[in-house]
């Protein structure tokens, strides 16, 4: 059901937006983009954004400075948004506020989101929350500053267009962004292409210790703690490294999988055309995606792998399982 924006915020005073824990392109855009419209159309509404820690490249956006990362300390707002997070756990310290919140929406695009808050506007076929965000917008009050974070978080849930998520309307959405005069050349080179030395070198690291499976349609590779502190890396840093395992030619579906604590992984996995890795991960529980999804599991990597791939090998052609 698409909400009007009008009506969410009427009788409102104070907002808080939020979105997922380890922010990417698509939560801090919509994030910012809501908060900047709201300040910009909504005047006697006082929004407030909170965000764990996010990327230096995304800083170049209007109001990314004024995101508060501490949700120390006590409030009640009158509205909670909640943006890209599929359950509300994925909030993180900020669903404290979702708590306490007078009222609460959810706009989303994960198809694993039960709907958890009191009003959800949840499209699955959408290829990012930005692409959402924009269609509660009037078109004509998008103004730069708010067209560069929506037409960043749709360019990097899309993988800059090359997803299956992509439509016909999402590529409408950013042609009628980029004629709002961002400099979406730059915006892509900055936020998506450019990496650091240290993460091409932990990427390669991954990419030459990888092993396929499955008659090479499956691909699969792993760090552990000591890699990533030997790298002087972060879980940020490993970003786009399922995709990158996912062009593998053969491969119908990559997995990455790295240590955050002993004995807990964080699994991230992507597919091409006939593997629904979002179930995969739900099994787990996870969620995300038809095409790219995600979960947290315990046990060796040895131990992981083994019950991922024993799912996955469920979707499978029976002579490659």
């Amino acid at each position: 059901m698409k909400i009007k924006l009008s009506e969410i915020l009427q009788d409102t005073k104070t907002v808080a937006i939020s979105g997922h824990i380890r922010p990417d392109g698509d939560c801090v855009g919509s994030c910012i983009g809501l908060y900047l419209y709201i300040q910009q159309e909504f005047p006697d509404v006082q929004p407030t954004v909170y965000l764990e820690e996010i990327r230096d490249s995304f800083k170049f956006l209007e109001g990314s400075d004024r995101i508060i990362h501490s949700c120390e300390e006590e409030k009640v707002y009158d509205l909670f948004i909640a943006l890209d997070a599929g359950d509300k756990q994925r909030l993180g310290a900020s669903a404290k506020y979702f708590d306490t919140a007078k009222r609460t929406v959810c706009i989303d695009h994960h198809i694993s989101n039960p709907g958890y808050a009191q009003t959800n506007y949840i499209e699955a076929e959408a290829s990012s929350t930005c692409e959402l965000i924009y269609d509660i917008l009037d078109e004509d009050k998008i103004g730069k500053n708010i067209a560069e974070a929506l037409y960043m978080g749709i360019a990097h849930d899309t993988g800059v267009f090359q997803y299956t998520c992509t439509s016909s309307k999402t590529m409408q959405i950013a042609g009628k962004l980029m004629d709002k005069g961002i400099a979406f050349t730059d915006i892509l080179d900055k936020t998506y292409f450019e990496k650091t030395y240290l993460q091409h070198q932990i990427t390669g690291r991954a990419l030459l210790e990888s092993m396929r499976l499955m008659d090479g349609r499956c691909i699969i590779s792993g760090l552990r703690q000591r890699d990533i502190d030997f790298y002087g890396v972060t879980p940020t840093d490993l970003d786009g490294i399922s995709a990158l395992l996912r062009n593998t030619e053969g491969v119908e579906v990559a997995i990455f999988l790295y240590e955050a604590n002993t004995q807990e992984y964080k699994v991230s996995m992507r597919s091409k055309s006939y593997i629904d890795v979002q179930k995969v991960a739900q099994f787990f529980g996870g969620g995300g995606h038809v095409r790219a999804a995600g979960c947290t599991m315990q046990g060796s990597m040895h131990d992981v792998v083994n019950n991922l791939t024993r799912e996955i090998a469920k979707q499978m052609p029976e002579e490659v399982q």
